[in-house]
């Protein structure tokens, strides 16, 4: 048997739970070998069936192009492959939770998710997500009989993150959809609500995050660019409402908390995100009727004013591009409202 390396690749933060990308250099003196054996030789617990759809869905790749499995390894060659986490250790129960789909068809299905609901599983959490919803609606399809962790998912969203998310139906959609988000090629954009005013129309926040080193369960912007991955937001200016601003974002990464980490970075966290700083008054009067103004806005919009608005990717089967877009949520929406009725007319201080 030939030596061989292996190592994790670096993941985007949104999919690190949800894939595993490995890489594999081939020995000088490796023989030629299908692709399929030699992964199937070097992966505990992977059939060669799994192989073959990583390979059909273009999730295979030697020396970063794409191939199929019959492919034979060659001395010196990159070997990456990405595949979904190993099959979960707990049973995952089917709930008959709603679920707002606004497309569906053979290879996927788009879901507009309302705030306050969990993606997937997780620290103890076995029950009310979003999988568990999946799991009752699609329990017919193979892709969620098969006992792994989080099916279907190729990303994901905050708990309190309204929107839109792509879910796979298949084995092949399910890589293919998942190599655009690990490429960056999707498009999404989001609509959130901050505190403070911009002097210009948009811009773009450029900054690494990371875990934060004093509280785990946070993530912070690193000035060491030797710390942290590389993220960034572009924005633009939607509505101001002199007090807070509503702002079009659109990721070039897809980093943990990324919106809410950049925007606290920058002076201007999410309005009444109690996680980085906006469930307190950030700008404004000492007057109590303005105080009150702004709590009974809280209390319309109990979560951070995030939304993921529109979702672009390229249709697995046809290959033709898609793109979905959706209403903001009512408390979000409300919360708007009523600070463009405040404002109105009025001199910002």
């Amino acid at each position: 048997m030939h030596l061989y390396k292996t190592t994790d690749l670096e993941e985007p933060d949104e999919q690190s739970d949800l894939y595993v990308h490995r890489r594999f250099i081939a020995d000088k003196g490796q023989s030629a070998l299908r692709i399929d054996k030699f992964l199937a030789s070097r992966i505990e617990g992977i059939s060669r069936n799994k192989i073959q759809n990583a390979a059909d869905a273009g999730c295979i790749r030697i020396n970063n192009i794409p191939v199929k499995s019959s492919y034979k390894v060659k001395p010196e060659d990159e070997i990456t492959i990405l595949l979904p986490h190993p099959k979960r250790e707990f049973e995952l129960i089917p709930e008959n939770i709603p679920i707002d789909i606004i497309h569906e068809d053979d290879d996927l299905v788009v879901i507009n998710k309302p705030p306050g609901l969990v993606v997937h599983p997780g620290y103890g959490n076995y029950t009310g997500t979003l999988v568990n919803a999946l799991m009752y609606h699609f329990k017919d399809l193979p892709l969620f009989k098969e006992g792994k962790v989080r099916p279907g998912l190729v990303h994901r969203i905050d708990k309190n993150t309204s929107g839109l998310l792509v879910v796979a139906k298949n084995d092949v959609a399910l890589g293919k959809l998942a190599m655009q988000f690990f490429e960056k090629t999707t498009q999404r954009k989001y609509n959130a609500l901050v505190w403070g005013d911009f002097e210009k129309e948009d811009g773009t926040i450029s900054a690494n995050i990371g875990r934060s080193l004093t509280d785990r369960k946070i993530h912070a912007v690193f000035t060491d660019t030797e710390m942290g991955k590389s993220a960034v937001t572009h924005y633009r200016i939607i509505e101001r409402f002199g007090y807070v601003t509503l702002v079009e974002c659109r990721l070039e990464t897809g980093r943990t908390h990324q919106i809410r980490v950049h925007f606290r970075y920058i002076g201007h966290p999410l309005f009444n995100d109690d996680t980085y700083g906006g469930d307190k008054i950030l700008k404004g009067t000492t007057f109590t009727k303005y105080k009150q103004f702004v709590q009974n806005c809280f209390k319309i919009l109990p979560r951070h004013a995030l939304h993921a608005k529109s979702l672009g990717f390229i249709h697995p089967a046809t290959g033709k591009m898609m793109n979905f877009d959706s209403a903001l949520p009512n408390d979000m929406q409300q919360a708007i409202d009523k600070w463009r009725n405040y404002t109105s007319g009025r001199e910002i201080l």
